[in-house]
């Protein structure tokens, strides 16, 4: 096995003016890596937007509390398999290349996507059989989306001249370009159906929408370079191997690191269901707070990237987390106090704000925490070890919280001690690894 490369290179590496032919590349970059990523968490939000009408049409003789949290926990479960799509994804993108692993991914999901959207319901197949569909394709879309984030961020960052913070951001930006999609999509599909065409058919069209996206994301992605820092990097026998083994400490500080962006995003998914559930609003409610949250994300955060290119990614999370844990036992006391449409998008909109400032140096810290020959699998199973863990039981934890304790602000206690340990975790890595 060829040796280990342990230097780890800055966001500061290349100083300089870019050519113009390597800014043109950068920016083909961004649009490769951010369709694959765009289709992923549209997917997703639109899955956890859409989570009262699923838990109806794909477990009716379940009570309403039981019956979301089986739609939460059949979500959850897609999670457990994207540690595995990342090992292996990961793996693959740092042996063979980060092109051919994005085309992998995009494929699958897309396949994911489309059981989705064509799924019998409970009334159809019965309870089991409906289930086990849905299971069946959340473990598709999750094993995809495991390798998705690691090697699309990794094929980004690696393609950037310079200024690998901002160039990076842009995978968190299209997450809010996803986000205000799927919110949309809720928005108008709530507003402008009756129950029953809702119920029938309308529920399913984001689905299609999605699925279709993929084979453009596919050509796209076909018809890039790979990237000068993959091709000039010795090759390892065993890149999962060499992260875990030489490291491990390095992997769970992205673990870490990823926390508080992933709570941010699931809360933001959540209040859809919180507003309809517990606040006793109309369905239209979580869906206009998400997308201006989306709109947020989506124009603040490559600012977010260039201010993290000058000062330093960590230092700028440091804010953020800090933040995050200051502002969120009070906004859902308000929003508790106060539940109506105008309070939660603004909730909703100062969430999106933590998220989009935490979130959006990520992609320049975790550049900067592993070496190349290893730096899409500790990218990718970081990653999802920290959303495992820290995001895809969100929405099922949040929902156990309020109705153990009854107190309708539970889940801001749940948000602080992510932020928390994500502050904890950001600290460490500048300490340790030396990171601005």
């Amino acid at each position: 096995m060829a040796s280990t490369n342990h230097h780890v290179s800055t966001s500061h590496d290349r100083p300089g003016e870019a050519s113009p032919e390597a800014v043109t590349k950068a920016r083909k970059a961004v649009v490769a890596s951010s369709i694959g990523n765009a289709l992923e968490w549209f997917d997703i939000i639109v899955y956890s937007s859409f989570a009262v009408v699923i838990s109806e049409l794909f477990f009716p003789e379940v009570s309403g509390f039981a019956a979301l949290m089986l739609t939460f926990l059949t979500f959850a479960v897609s999670y457990l398999i994207r540690p595995l799509g990342a090992a292996v994804i990961g793996s693959w993108a740092d042996r063979h290349g980060r092109k051919r692993a994005l085309s992998m991914t995009i494929l699958t999901m897309m396949v994911g996507t489309g059981l989705m959207a064509v799924a019998p319901t409970a009334a159809v197949v019965g309870p089991v059989a409906a289930g086990l569909w849905l299971l069946a394709s959340r473990l598709v879309q999750g094993f995809s989306a495991g390798g998705e984030f690691g090697t699309a961020t990794t094929f980004l960052v690696e393609s950037a001249p310079d200024r690998r913070a901002f160039y990076g951001s842009w995978q968190v930006a299209t997450q809010g370009a996803a986000m205000f999609l799927a919110s949309a999509f809720g928005f108008g599909l709530t507003t402008f159906l009756s129950r029953e065409a809702l119920y029938t058919w309308g529920w399913r069209v984001p689905f299609f929408v999605g699925m279709l996206i993929g084979p453009v994301g596919w050509y796209i992605r076909r018809k890039m370079d790979e990237t000068a820092d993959f091709e000039h990097a010795e090759k390892l026998d065993s890149p999962l191997g060499s992260t875990v083994s030489t490291h491990l400490g390095r992997l769970l500080a992205a673990a870490g690191a990823v926390a508080l962006a992933s709570i941010s995003v699931y809360l933001i998914l959540y209040m859809p269901t919180f507003a309809v559930k517990s606040l006793d609003l109309p369905g239209y409610a979580g869906f206009l707070g998400g997308m201006i949250a989306g709109v947020v994300t989506l124009v603040g955060t490559p600012f977010v990237g260039r201010l993290a290119d000058r000062v330093g990614p960590a230092r700028v999370m440091t804010v953020a987390a800090v933040a995050g844990l200051v502002v969120a036992w009070p906004l859902f006391q308000l929003l508790v106090a106060v539940p109506t449409v105008a309070v939660l998008t603004v909730v909703q909109v100062v969430f999106g704000a933590v998220m989009a400032s935490y979130f959006g140096p990520l992609p320049g810290l975790y550049h900067d925490l592993f070496p190349t020959n290893v730096r899409t699998t500790g990218m990718a199973v970081g990653y999802n070890l920290g959303v495992l863990v820290f995001g895809g039981f969100a929405g099922a934890i949040f929902t156990f919280l309020i109705d153990r304790t009854g107190s309708l602000s539970a889940p801001a206690f749940y948000f602080m001690a992510v932020a928390a340990l994500s502050l904890v975790t950001i600290t460490l890595c500048r300490k340790r690894f030396h990171l601005a």
